[in-house]
């Protein structure tokens, strides 16, 4: 993670020192950086969260962690803003800031990533069908499913089940 201030800039996580290298290139030419970021098969990130875990993140977080709570016990259902901020004790406004700011991205982006986790987890057991588990996460059809899969993850079901092997 990249955290500038005035004069000084840091970074942390395990290749911090290619995301600043990279950083400090970006500052002088941002077409350079494009040009050594291909590269070095390394993409330019300005931001770490959609590179790190949720889960891990979600738990740094009491209300994050409650939402990601919420959410799990509620795919099936489907995503409603104001329901999952009533059953945390919080406003819609405050959980779409603090998801955006603990994990870059809206609740309702986390909550189809959770289904999409959910989804993974139960093709790779191998027992149910598309359909049945669409249903399972929320959707309406496994056509829903397998499209929100390969634009979501650029892999098929059929890929999916693969993992096992």
């Amino acid at each position: 993670m990249l955290v500038p201030s005035d004069r000084v800039v840091t970074s942390g996580a395990l290749m911090g020192h290619l995301d600043l290298a990279l950083w400090l290139i970006h500052q002088a030419s941002p077409e350079l950086a494009s040009v050594v970021s291909r590269y070095m098969l390394a993409d330019l990130r300005l931001s770490q969260a959609h590179y790190i875990i949720p889960n891990h993140l979600a738990q740094a977080d009491p209300l994050i962690a409650q939402f990601e709570k919420w959410s799990r016990e509620h795919l099936r259902e489907g995503f409603s803003l104001a329901l999952a901020a009533k059953a945390i004790a919080t406003s819609p406004r405050t959980l779409q800031r603090r998801c955006k700011a603990v994990l870059g991205k809206s609740p309702l982006s986390y909550f189809q990533d959770l289904r999409i986790e959910h989804a993974q987890t139960l093709l790779r057991s191998g027992h149910l069908d598309i359909d049945t588990i669409a249903i399972e996460v929320g959707y309406v059809d496994g056509a829903t499913l397998r499209n929100l899969l390969h634009d979501r993850l650029g892999r098929g079901v059929r890929e999916i089940r693969s993992d096992l092997l």
